[in-house]
């Protein structure tokens, strides 16, 4: 294998696919970055048996090749190197690269020991990168980290016709986002999958300097199903999770006994003050009233804050109590200058919604926190 290629379309390739690598690999391999020369130009693939991820670079291939090298030390190399083209050459059981005064050689893996990427599967349609990215990121917040409840670290992704919906949840907050797409067949039937959200938020945040990202989806739908994200010479796969998610619609009411308007930047900053007083799940208090939303957290031997704001307030005065780290999830997540707030009761579960125009396409559901007394 000897190629040359322009130095920051390497680096940027070796970092993006380097990323999906595992911290602690169950192999040695498994850490490895798998550089492929052909008459088609250089590719840079990793898999865990879990997650793939592909990047192609156009190169000048002398002599074609692979060559199996750490990926995460490939990776430091790359970004550090001079600005010059980089001459990359297999010999033996090293690979050398050389970019203007820089010389590394790296000792190889063992490629036959390397498990072999999965295929793409089916192309299932297309969406906006920008989009698909916004819209990952406001639901994935709301994904569960206990990996002994597997069916809450992932997102749900429904596709039915042109209307793609995420959803993901705790068990303490749930969030759900409806998007148009383009699907590659419109008369398929609707299909739902649970992909890890982990995966799905740095997959969504890669695309995002392409125009589309193209999703692919295996026929087999859970257990053994595979998802796959590509656009722009990169490609992506990983495992479907075989968990059943819960029935998260039955938990979204359908009618509100109050409702509140906030300006949202307002109600960010308030919170983040109040929590300057609290200790890991102490919740901050919320007042409503009519015109007012008073807010407060902390006690006297711990501190206090309190704080004032104007806000649109219909209903009977209200008192419920938040964690504040929850809540902020979702307020950051909403994109919009206000917020509204919708209450069954000041001990169920709020509605955090871009306030405007009904329906929206995103909606936030948090659980308040039982006050003392």
């Amino acid at each position: 294998m000897k190629f040359r290629v322009e130095r920051d379309a390497f680096a940027e390739a070796v970092a993006w696919t380097a990323r999906s690598l595992p911290s602690r690999p169950t192999v040695p391999v498994l850490a490895g970055v798998l550089l492929t020369a052909s008459e088609d130009g250089l590719s840079v693939s990793a898999f865990d048996y879990e997650v793939s991820a592909q990047a192609d670079v156009a190169v000048t291939v002398a002599e074609p090749g692979q060559g199996l090298v750490s990926g995460r030390l490939l990776a430091d190399i790359t970004r550090s190197l001079p600005a010059h083209p980089v001459d990359v050459a297999a010999e033996g059981s090293r690979v050398t690269i050389n970019c203007g005064s820089s010389r590394f050689t790296l000792p190889t893996m063992p490629i036959e020991d390397y498990p072999r990427l999965p295929t793409m599967p089916t192309v299932a349609g297309t969406v906006d990168s920008t989009l698909f990215g916004q819209a990952v990121s406001q639901v994935a917040v709301a994904a569960g980290r206990d990996d002994t409840l597997p069916m809450l670290t992932g997102v749900r992704m429904e596709i039915e016709g042109e209307r793609l919906t995420l959803a993901a949840t705790d068990r303490y907050r749930l969030a759900v986002r409806e998007l148009t797409w383009k699907p590659a067949d419109p008369n398929a039937p609707a299909v739902d999958v649970l992909v890890p959200a982990r995966t799905l938020a740095e997959a969504a945040k890669s695309f995002t300097g392409t125009d589309e990202v193209t999703i692919a989806l295996s026929s087999s739908g859970v257990g053994e199903g595979i998802i796959g994200f590509s656009g722009t010479g990169r490609r992506t796969t990983s495992r479907l999770l075989d968990a059943a998610f819960p029935p998260y619609r039955s938990l979204l009411p359908s009618e509100f006994a109050m409702t509140a308007e906030v300006d949202t930047a307002s109600l960010v900053e308030a919170v983040k003050r109040a929590a300057l007083v609290t200790d890991r799940g102490t919740p901050v208090r919320m007042d409503f009233a009519v015109g007012s939303l008073a807010l407060s957290a902390g006690g006297e031997d711990e501190g206090r804050a309190e704080e004032q704001l104007e806000a649109e307030f219909d209903g009977e005065e209200l008192v419920s109590a938040f964690n504040p780290s929850f809540l902020l999830d979702g307020l950051t997540a909403l994109g919009s200058p206000s917020t509204r707030l919708l209450f069954t009761s000041g001990s169920k579960p709020v509605v955090v919604r871009p306030a405007g125009g009904e329906p929206t396409d995103y909606t936030y559901l948090i659980q308040p926190v039982r006050l003392p007394g």
